[in-house]
């Protein structure tokens, strides 16, 4: 992939390629001003980490990024980790919706915690999508990538769908998520998170046995579209090396869900076996779910006999294991009942972590129900320093979760905060379309940015 990307940038780029090294060079160069302004990493972040250089296997990729709330956020969150420059086009004076979607809010400043979680490693620009379209069609000219994800039919109103940004740009990577996709009786549908994993049956799936649909607790399904964009854009930029054009991708958040639905899916659509809930069990594996502890909930399974067998000795109840109505597992499916129930009695009478030390070094898989303060806290989590300390500009500082993805070779990494409402609009504006201070305050007194 750097090899490719190296090659595309000497001779994909065509016009616009020394325009943008030196754009890619100032910006490094401004992120490396943070260098000395006391990082306080809670892991593994260095002098080096706030700039991009030739390690990052997405250098010299520019990314503008329409979108707003998670799916697309986070998409381009992860490219922007492996070096791409991305820039987050919002709307003056309300910007990305979930800026606002607080408490809690960042200290000194009016964005929400829930802001930072998909938006590190940008920068921000404010354009009046409406009146500014000549603005965002030179910042097109110079780009990769373009990621938005309003409702079909909204952007070719302002003269920014597909079919009229290729003209401008041919190389153009064009990558639309919406909720259901551009087709179909329900492609004009606003796409959420939960409306799509209803229509997609991951609520009827999900919950406990007698209990009503229930949702993940988090926005999987928008996350899981993020990733399912991030990969084909991807694809789409290593294509891109052969053919020298562009391309529109498509990824919505119903496709998504139904593509989660796994053993599931393939269950009924070739055995026509309907899905039930199993709250943390698992329709085919017994025991394979959390039971109560003295303290708290433990999750357990055993996925062949030998590893039931395992676990009955460390519980000390060998005989359960030979009972003939528990010896292979489809015998204890057949009476998952009664052995559920029997362990559930013998799990309740010490806590968890007596019963971790008990299971040390067992084949089968086990762990802890932990709330998030005990993830956080965690021994493994704060070990591999998954958690990065950023340097705010309000707040002072600011912690992420950081890539959980590691290579040997490339580097993957937080580098910046989220950004402030427009933060960046004058240095994007000036550094890569030359407009001068006079230019650029005569666009904001005409409200097309801030």
């Amino acid at each position: 992939m750097g090899m490719f990307l190296a090659q595309n940038r000497r001779f994909c780029r065509g016009f616009v390629i020394n325009r943008v090294c030196q754009s890619l060079r100032n910006f490094a160069a401004a992120n490396d001003n943070t260098k000395n302004k006391n990082i306080n990493n809670s892991s593994n972040n260095n002098d080096k980490a706030a700039s991009v250089d030739k390690c990052h296997p997405l250098q010299g990729v520019r990314i503008l990024d329409l979108t707003r709330i998670i799916a697309g956020p986070y998409c381009t969150m992860v490219l922007a980790d492996l070096g791409a420059e991305v820039i987050k086009v919002e709307r003056p004076h309300f910007g990305d919706e979930a800026r606002k979607w607080g408490p809690p809010f960042l200290e000194n400043s009016p964005d929400s915690v829930y802001f930072l979680a998909p938006n590190r490693n940008k920068r921000s620009i404010c354009i009046d999508i409406k009146r500014g379209s000549k603005l965002l069609h030179k910042l097109v000219e110079i780009s990769d990538v373009l990621v938005e994800n309003y409702v079909p039919g909204t952007l070719e109103r302002y003269g920014l769908g597909y079919e009229q940004l290729k003209k401008v740009n041919p190389k153009l990577i064009y990558c639309s998520l919406t909720g259901y996709g551009s087709e179909g009786p329900y492609a004009k549908r606003p796409g959420y998170d939960v409306i799509a994993s209803s229509v997609g049956g991951l609520l009827h799936i999900t919950g406990e046995r007698d209990g009503p649909p229930s949702k993940v607790g988090v926005a999987v399904t928008d996350i899981a579209t993020g990733l399912y964009a991030h990969g084909a854009i991807l694809a789409a930029l290593y294509q891109r090396y052969g053919t020298q054009r562009g391309q529109k991708i498509d990824v919505n958040l119903l496709s998504t869900c139904c593509s989660m639905l796994i053993n599931v899916g393939t269950n009924y659509l070739n055995a026509g076996e309907e899905a039930e809930r199993w709250g943390t069990a698992h329709s085919s594996i017994v025991p394979y779910e959390s039971f109560r502890t003295k303290d708290g909930y433990l999750t357990l399974g055993t996925g062949s006999d030998a590893q039931f067998q395992e676990l009955c000795k460390r519980l000390d109840v060998e005989s359960i294991s030979q009972d003939a109505k528990f010896k292979t597992n489809k015998d204890r499916v057949k009476h998952r009942v009664e052995l559920v129930q029997l362990l559930e009695r013998i799990l309740s009478k010490d806590t968890s972590k007596n019963w971790m030390k008990c299971f040390e070094g067992a084949s089968f898989p086990v762990g802890p129900v932990n709330s998030i303060r005990e993830v956080f806290d965690d021994e493994h989590i704060q070990a591999i320093g998954l958690v990065k300390t950023l340097p705010h500009p309000k707040a002072g500082s600011v912690k992420v979760v950081g890539p959980p993805v590691v290579y040997s070779d490339a580097r993957n990494d937080a580098r910046t905060a989220p950004p402030m409402l427009g933060e960046h609009t004058d240095e994007v504006l000036g550094e890569l379309l030359d407009y001068k201070q006079e230019e650029l305050a005569e666009l904001r007194e005409q409200g097309i940015i801030q």
